[in-house]
C-alpha cells in the first residue's frame, strides 16, 4: 500500500503507533488524539518511527465526541480507522463502565457525522471492535457465523460498539468491523506478561485451561491492507490468528522462546485478590476467548505468524532481555 491517506483515530497507544509504524513509511497518517502530548502506552523502547519517516505523520486534537477542525482531514481520505475508547483494564465500577460505553460510542458517532458531510467521503473504515464479544467458550471455537453471545459486560459493550458503527449512514463509504483478539508486540499486553517473567511469576494463571485468541501486530496491519485492496468485502471480521491456544500453553510458549527456566503459577484465589490491588478485572484473564477468523480465511488471506511460537521469537528480537529477565 502507498501514497494513501489514512485517518487513525485514538492513534497514540501501542497499536495505533504499531499502525503507524507499518503503513507510515509510504503512506500520509494523520492521528487524532485527546491528549497527544501525554499519551501513556505500554511502549518499548526502540524508536516506533524513525526521523526518515516522521514527515508523512501529523497529529491532530479532537475530543471524541464533536465535529472541529480535524474534519477536514477526513476528505479524500483511503482509510479511517478508528481505535478509540477507555481502555478496560480497569475496576467495573459504574463510573468506568459508563466512561467505557461511551468513549466508544461517541467516537463512532462523530466518526460517522464527519464522513457523512465529506464531499469526497472516505473509501474504507474500520472500526475496532473485540474477540471478547463472544461467550466464555472451553466447549468449541466462536466464529462469525456461529458464535454465541452472553450478556457480561465486555460483551454488552462490544455489542453496543458495533451496533451504533452500522448504525452510521455512510452510503458511500464501505464498513468493516473488526474483531480483535489479544494483539501481540514488542509492546502493549506483552509488557505486563514481561514483568511476569522478570520476577518468576510466568506459570499459568487459575486453571491455564481457558483459550487464549491471539493475534500479531503485524498481521492486524496486513488484514487491514488486504481489506482495502479487497473492495469486495464488508460487515465482521475476527481479526485472530486460526490457532488459538490455552493460557498454559500460552505461558509455557513464552519462557520456552525467553529461556525462562521456571515460572511459579497464579491461582485463581490469588489472582482475585490481586485484581482490585492493581486496578483490574479477573474477568481480563480468566474468560476463555475461543475465537477463529473464518471469514478473513475465506477471502484468501494468509497470516505470517499463525503459530504462537513464531509470533513470539519476532517479537522478542526487538525487546531487550532485561525486559524480561533480572540478570
Amino acid at each position: 500500500m502507498k501514497s494513501k491517506k489514512i485517518i487513525i483515530a485514538g492513534g497514540t497507544g501501542f497499536i495505533g503507533e504499531e499502525m503507524t509504524k507499518y503503513f507510515g513509511k509510504e503512506n500520509q497518517i494523520i492521528i487524532l488524539s485527546r491528549n497527544i502530548q501525554h499519551t501513556k502506552t505500554n511502549r518499548n523502547n526502540y524508536s516506533i518511527i524513525s526521523e526518515a519517516d516522521k514527515g508523512n505523520i501529523h497529529y491532530l486534537h479532537w475530543d471524541g465526541k464533536t465535529l472541529d477542525d480535524w474534519i477536514t482531514s477526513f476528505e479524500g481520505a483511503d482509510i479511517i480507522i478508528n481505535l478509540a475508547g477507555k481502555t478496560v483494564n480497569c475496576r467495573y465500577n459504574e463510573h468506568n463502565k459508563q466512561e467505557i460505553f461511551d468513549s466508544r460510542t461517541n467516537a463512532t458517532k462523530i466518526i460517522g457525522e464527519a464522513i457523512h458531510n465529506c464531499t469526497v467521503p472516505p473509501k474504507l473504515w474500520i472500526n475496532a471492535s473485540s474477540a471478547t464479544i463472544y461467550r466464555h467458550a472451553t466447549d468449541k471455537p466462536q466464529d462469525e457465523y456461529t458464535g454465541e453471545y452472553h450478556d457480561d459486560f465486555s460483551v454488552q459493550v462490544c455489542k453496543l460498539w458495533e451496533k451504533t458503527f452500522y448504525e452510521q449512514r455512510t452510503p458511500f463509504t464501505r464498513k468493516i468491523a473488526l474483531r480483535m483478539a489479544i494483539t501481540l508486540g514488542a509492546g502493549g499486553v506483552m509488557i505486563p506478561y514481561f514483568n511476569l517473567l522478570k520476577f518468576g511469576l510466568g506459570g499459568k494463571q487459575a486453571s491455564g485451561k481457558q483459550m487464549y485468541s491471539w493475534v500479531h501486530i503485524e498481521d492486524t496491519c496486513r488484514m487491514i491492507e488486504w481489506l482495502y485492496d479487497h473492495n469486495e468485502v464488508e460487515g465482521t471480521f475476527n481479526c485472530c490468528s486460526h490457532n488459538p491456544i490455552t493460557n498454559e500453553q500460552f505461558m509455557t510458549t513464552l519462557r520456552k522462546v525467553t529461556n525462562t527456566k521456571f515460572g511459579l503459577p497464579a491461582y485463581e484465589w490469588m489472582l482475585r485478590l490481586g485484581a482490585p490491588l492493581i486496578g483490574t478485572e479477573v474477568e481480563l484473564v480468566l474468560k476463555s476467548r475461543w475465537v477463529i477468523p473464518t471469514k478473513i480465511l475465506e477471502t484468501g488471506f494468509q497470516f505470517r505468524y499463525s503459530l504462537l511460537e513464531d509470533a513470539l521469537k519476532e517479537i522478542i528480537t526487538k525487546v531487550p532481555r532485561k525486559q524480561y529477565h533480572l540478570f
